[in-house]
């Protein structure tokens, strides 16, 4: 394992530290921000996301046949996406169907993925 590059010598560059704390969010914006990126890391939540990025909209049971495990498993994993907003659903009849919540989480979907690809 390669040992992690440090710092020599402690000099602080007062400038690059202030336009970086300047340029921090909120503590709630970093904290949701985290919750959200943590519930997208579970790989079955990745999968359930993942495919409804490519089918556009599934309900739970065909979810549970595209990333396995049982009905009450994959909708505990929803559930987990709705809270975060990651994740809507709509009703049809007896029927729930759920989608990606927007075009934000295509584009973190995206660049995970080629992200990934390139490590």
């Amino acid at each position: 394992m390669a040992k992690a590059e440090a710092c020599s010598v402690f000099e602080l560059h007062p400038e690059r530290v202030a336009a970086a704390k300047q340029a921090l969010p909120a503590p709630a914006e970093i904290e949701r921000a985290g919750a959200l990126l943590k519930a997208m890391a579970e790989p079955r939540r990745m999968a359930i996301l993942l495919a409804l990025r490519a089918a556009g909209e599934l309900c739970v049971c065909d979810l549970t046949h595209v990333v396995g495990g049982s009905v009450s498993a994959v909708s505990h994993q929803l559930k987990v996406l709705r809270d975060q907003d990651l994740v809507r659903s709509r009703r049809d009849g007896r029927q729930v169907f759920y989608r990606l919540a927007d075009e934000h989480v295509v584009a973190l979907l995206d660049m995970a993925l080629a992200h990934a690809r390139e490590v």
